[in-house]
């Protein structure tokens, strides 16, 4: 079974940075794609490919950055310049093979992220 852990969510001024980690384990054989999502909607905000390339929703480019350590299985969340219409719940997904080649998705718990003006 695979798990996402979040972290990094909380309360920030208008302005002000957060960064966002999702640590994934479990029975992976390969990852396709991380990515970060907010809101109820789900909507996508970056995701990061095996390759390494990377798309951002318009909204945030510029300001955010997604990155990916391989070797630990974790992406991250570098958001700048935060503005209030970023407060959502940010959920991580991952897209990847097990080890009988299934292609699955999983996602994460969530994380709140604050920004107060």
């Amino acid at each position: 079974q695979v798990q996402l852990v979040e972290s990094g969510g909380g309360l920030v001024q208008a302005g002000g940075s957060l960064r966002l980690s999702c640590a994934a384990s479990g029975s992976i054989f390969s990852i396709y794609n991380m990515g970060w999502y907010r809101g109820k909607q789900r909507e996508l905000v970056a995701i990061i490919t095996s390759g390494g390339s990377t798309n951002y929703a318009d909204s945030v480019k510029g300001r955010f950055t997604i990155s990916r350590d391989s070797a630990k299985n974790t992406v991250y969340l570098q958001m700048n310049s935060l503005k209030p219409e970023d407060t959502a719940v940010y959920y991580c997904r991952l897209v990847y093979s097990d080890y009988v080649r299934r292609y699955l998705e999983v996602w994460g718990q969530g994380t709140l992220v604050t920004v107060s003006s």
